[in-house]
């Protein structure tokens, strides 16, 4: 395309972010006028895709990483065909539209992922681009590429500051991710002021020490961006490329400040802007015929590429048939009842990471799309499945990552990965390190993605390491977050369910919360107990004795304290109900009649028993019910020490149930 032409789609951009941000009195201006010529030559002259089917399998992924510059995503949708009417532009921002403050994955098509918070999607991307390198390894034979496809980012400087970019990033040059290229939007501006306040490493000699490729141009200059993008196609390296620009681009007054980045320019301002970028001031929204028909031809051009692999995935089927199924099972993620046929464990004693992994073993060569990893705990999170292979520069067909201690970007490249499509990954780190993790679970529970956390060294369980690796709130805080499924399994059978659950489960996230410390496999029907795999209502009634006046309920390594204090219990002739909660969440989605089969009414007289904060217990316990539990932090000694220490024991609940007992019947 001519540089006239692309200046012109590139103003149009800038004219479309002006005004949807003047009409929404709020929003970022600065980046969308800055990085407008930029955009303007990777999708009218690089980026293969199809907006008539923005989910085909093998498009260029495009991350707006610099999320707060929503209106360059949301523009160029509108310009280059996809289905965003203008009409969505003009309400930017408002109650119901499909063009938030920031790009939101699933409000409209051609979003790749929900960014905003800085650092996320250039992490993102990186997922997405180890998961083409993975999928390409597994199924391309000979000519028929049918996974050959590229990863491009725009990040800004607040992306590249983030702790998460560095982590991810390393990881990128680690695994030499060279369909990833980052386009950095290097105005020298953040919110404070000039970015030297805070800021004045050699971004490109540090990313050249992680293994990337890295150059530097002026980012108005199509004729360098079209030549630098090229250049990055054809490393054998992930790629960024420094783009200088001016944030806000065309503003007479504003231009280069920081009063540009995050506000309105102003009636005034809005019209001189657009005065100096030769746009119509008596128009709002304004795209010329010329535009239209040049940005539009996207769709054509999309229509014949998605065309030509059709062609290739067809040749491919009928001389690969069994890889074709195979990576159309990846795509659909669709888990066949038969791959989580798991025979139930015996009885005796295993922690419930170590179950977690005997089930892995088990299933993992059964689920195609399955992708594991570690950050740096592999031996202790028992996530390495028999069968696996560990991925590699070399070997990128593996299904096994070490992520090394880089739990964040772990989150993120898991998020990547799923987004992509064709993968369905787990990760596994020390319950407490969720601390790093969190920014990253909370997106993936906003998106509805399928990824599953393995956590283990789930409590004070953990013994001699101490209170700095001792989760203590992060089961009430984790709980709290919507659409993230927490499951703390009792024991070994426990933990076949809650894999079976985690693996069914396709509108979000889910936590296996697992120990460090052995745990009884009990004979359930020589002791009367219901089976296991009534733990996928959330909470079941485990054991009870006729006529119960009490019950106890507990999660994971606490059920067997609660089961215990029955037996004091009943020497005293107390009849009680254990419950087993493994999942809060999933038990406030089963029926209210169940709810109240598991918590009748008529029994108000109820103790929880959880080794963490008693912060969300209370709702199960009611008025007149206590929670047995630790509101302060842990220490550092033998478990066994620190459950007596801390009044998790048997003999402690049996004797506060029984005081509980006593106090109300002396106030009845």
């Amino acid at each position: 395309m001519k540089n006239q032409q692309l200046k012109k789609i590139a103003h149009t951009l800038r004219g479309l972010a002006i005004d949807a941000v003047e009409a929404a009195r709020s929003g970022h201006p600065g980046m969308p006028l800055g990085m407008a010529d930029v955009a303007a030559v990777l999708w009218s002259e690089f980026l293969q895709h199809n907006p008539t089917n923005p989910t085909w399998p093998n498009r260029d992924r495009f991350v707006l990483s610099a999320g707060h510059g929503s209106m360059l995503l949301y523009g160029l949708l509108h310009l280059y065909g996809y289905d965003l009417p203008l009409e969505e532009l003009r309400r930017f921002r408002q109650w119901g539209s499909r063009t938030a403050g920031h790009p939101e994955y699933g409000h409209a098509p051609g979003i790749e992922t929900t960014t905003g918070p800085l650092g996320q999607g250039i992490a993102n991307a990186v997922g997405m681009a180890w998961a083409e390198k993975h999928l390409a390894a597994r199924f391309n034979k000979g000519p028929y590429r049918v996974v050959d496809h590229y990863t491009y980012v725009i990040a800004s400087d607040g992306d590249l500051q983030e702790g998460i970019s560095h982590e991810a990033c390393s990881l990128a040059g680690h695994h030499r991710l060279s369909k990833l290229i980052v386009l950095y939007d290097d105005n020298g501006i953040s919110i404070d002021g000039h970015t030297q306040l805070s800021f004045s490493e050699n971004v490109l000699k540090r990313f050249t020490a992680y293994g990337w490729s890295a150059y530097r141009i002026d980012g108005h200059d199509y004729d360098a961006i079209r030549a630098a993008i090229t250049l990055a196609k054809a490393s054998d390296k992930p790629t960024i490329i420094a783009c200088r620009t001016l944030i806000g681009y065309g503003s007479p007054n504003k231009a280069g400040t920081e009063e540009v980045h995050g506000a309105p320019l102003g009636h005034e301002e809005a019209l001189l802007t657009k005065k100096k970028l030769g746009l119509p001031t008596d128009k709002t929204f304004y795209i010329s015929e010329e535009v239209r028909q040049l940005t539009q031809q996207a769709v054509q051009q999309g229509q014949k590429v998605e065309q030509r692999w059709q062609k290739t995935w067809a040749k491919y089927q009928a001389k690969y048939p069994s890889l074709a199924a195979e990576y159309q099972a990846c795509w659909q993620l669709k888990i066949p009842e038969e791959a989580l046929s798991i025979p139930p464990f015996p009885t005796g004693k295993m922690a419930t990471r170590i179950a977690s992994g005997k089930v892995l073993d088990t299933i993992a060569s059964r689920i195609p799309a399955l992708v594991g990893g570690s950050a740096d705990l592999t031996p202790s999170n028992k996530t390495f499945a028999k069968g696996q292979t560990v991925s590699s520069s070399k070997n990128p067909a593996g299904n096994y990552l070490h992520y090394g201690v880089r739990e964040h970007a772990m989150a993120a490249l898991m998020n990547g990965m799923a987004l992509h499509g064709g993968i369905l990954p787990y990760g596994g780190t020390f319950f407490v390190f969720t601390d790093y993790m969190r920014p990253s679970m909370r997106l993936a529970a906003l998106m509805g993605l399928r990824t599953i956390y393995v956590l283990t060294h789930d409590s004070i369980g953990l013994g001699e390491d101490g209170p700095t690796h001792q989760p203590i709130e992060h089961l009430a805080s984790l709980r709290a977050m919507p659409n993230l499924s927490l499951i703390r399994p009792m024991d070994a059978n426990e933990t076949i369910t809650a894999w079976q659950m985690a693996l069914r489960r396709t509108e979000g996230p889910t936590a296996l919360i697992l120990t460090r410390q052995n745990l009884p496999t009990y004979d359930r029907v020589a002791l009367g107990m219901a089976d296991a795999s009534q733990a996928a209502r959330g909470a079941y009634v485990l054991i009870e004795d006729p006529g119960f006046q009490i019950i106890l309920i507990a999660s994971g390594s606490e059920v067997e304290i609660a089961l215990n204090a029955r037996q004091y219990l009943c020497a005293k002739g107390i009849g009680v109900r254990v419950v087993s909660m493994p999942s809060m969440d999933v038990f406030e989605r089963q029926e209210v009649a169940y709810r109240q089969q598991v918590l009748p009414d008529h029994c108000p007289y109820r103790i929880a028993i959880e080794a963490g904060a008693t912060f969300g217990w209370h709702k199960y316990t009611g008025p007149k019910g206590l929670v047995i539990g630790l509101d302060h932090f842990g220490a550092s000694a033998p478990y066994e020490e620190l459950y007596r220490h801390f009044g998790l024991t048997a003999e402690h609940v049996a004797a506060e149930a029984e005081a509980l007992l006593i106090r109300e019947r002396t106030a009845q």
